[in-house]
């Protein structure tokens, strides 16, 4: 009877209820849009981080992020090779720097220089060509994302980086960058080259340990033996570049308060509407109430309408939030659904809904059963 007499209640006033489902579908879509943007964005800022084979990166003192560092002189390479525990060094060299389009005009990108044969880093998500492709004279590597940005259209288009005639010798599927700038993969030597840099110098130094679980000794050691540098750990590097992205530049807070903002108003939207339902029933509660139904059975009336707007919005804004993530995948900026997101989601809906309940609950509290006989 309970589940019986919410749904009644609930369609008794369809214009009413129209209202309550638009709220909460306004609220999942924003929700989901805007915490969906929040982790596509992190995977994106982490991605390179992540990939990368190394348990420590040795970076300029106060480096901020993957694509914002400074140089290092390459004296320390080989510093950190003497360390006990060390098994490889790989430099990698990383810089903003122009792209010149074929038929005209140029690009900003991010010019990721590294041997993929040195197993440090290397493009994935190959589609065409292959990572070794990179060794072949003049190659890079650039992401499908970005074709248009850069003015090419296939694999052996010609472009130039600065001064630097280079051709497109790999594609890649998924690898964004979060600052619009492609990435762009070629050699190590090849990118010294292109941003005048000497031949030992690197952005990054990515170590890879003979046993990760050495890693804090081996750092330690490493920080003892080097001045002026950062010697991070992977997990250090990445939490260091999404605070850096996400919330030094205020794009995380945005995001937030754009999903907080979201709840608030459907929360807003359904007590106002389940507080109108309950006001325009209270007739119909007192009679309840008169013929012996508990104060606890009609509050689970009305927590069973919030269920049920719940999960008709939730359904609803799903669905418009999941076409809204397909069309997004193939863009700069793609919206990331996880099931842990549309877990939290459901429940938040429900959470929602509930908190909703709490002010027309508050008035059948206060409901006198003697009013069903009053005129």
């Amino acid at each position: 009877m309970v589940l019986t007499l919410a749904f009644r209640n609930l369609v008794h006033d369809r214009v009413r209820l129209a209202v309550t489902l638009v709220g909460i579908l306004f609220a999942i879509v924003l929700v989901a849009v805007q915490l969906g943007l929040y982790q596509g964005a992190r995977k994106m800022i982490i991605a390179m981080i992540d990939n990368a084979q190394g348990e420590i990166w040795i970076t300029s003192f106060g480096a901020k992020s993957f694509e914002e560092a400074g140089l290092l002189s390459g004296r320390e390479r080989h510093a950190v090779l003497s360390v006990p525990g060390v098994k490889t060094v790989t430099p990698l060299t990383v810089a903003f720097t122009e792209w010149r389009k074929p038929a005209g005009g140029s690009a900003l990108i991010v010019l990721v220089g590294t041997n993929p044969a040195d197993g440090g880093l290397q493009p994935w998500n190959v589609v065409q060509g292959t990572p070794a492709s990179l060794a072949e004279p003049n190659a890079v590597a650039v992401d499908k994302t970005y074709m248009d940005n850069l003015g090419v259209r296939q694999i052996s288009d010609i472009a130039q980086v600065e001064q630097t005639r280079v051709k497109v010798a790999a594609l890649t599927d998924g690898i964004r960058s979060f600052t619009m700038a492609p990435y762009v993969f070629t050699s190590l030597n090849r990118a010294r080259a292109m941003l005048g840099l000497e031949p030992n110098q690197a952005t990054f130094f990515l170590v890879k340990l003979d046993d990760p679980a050495t890693t804090e000794a081996v750092r330690t050691e490493i920080k003892s033996r080097l001045a002026n540098v950062d010697v991070l750990t992977q997990a250090e590097f990445r939490e260091r570049s999404l605070d850096h992205w996400l919330f030094g530049t205020g794009a995380g807070v945005a995001l937030i308060g754009g999903a907080i903002l979201g709840v608030l108003v459907g929360t807003v939207i359904v007590a106002q509407t389940l507080y109108s339902s309950t006001k325009d029933h209270l007739r119909e509660f007192a009679t309840l109430r008169a013929l012996g139904s508990s104060a606890g059975y009609i509050h689970r009336v009305i927590l069973m309408q919030a269920a049920l707007s719940a999960i008709l919005g939730y359904v609803l804004g799903m669905s418009i939030a999941m076409i809204v993530v397909h069309f997004s995948e193939q863009t700069a900026l793609p919206i990331l659904m996880t099931p842990e997101l549309a877990i939290g989601l459901f429940v938040l809906t429900f959470a929602m809904c509930a908190i909703s309940a709490v002010s027309a609950i508050v008035k059948v509290t206060k409901l006198d059963p003697a009013m069903v006989f009053a005129r």
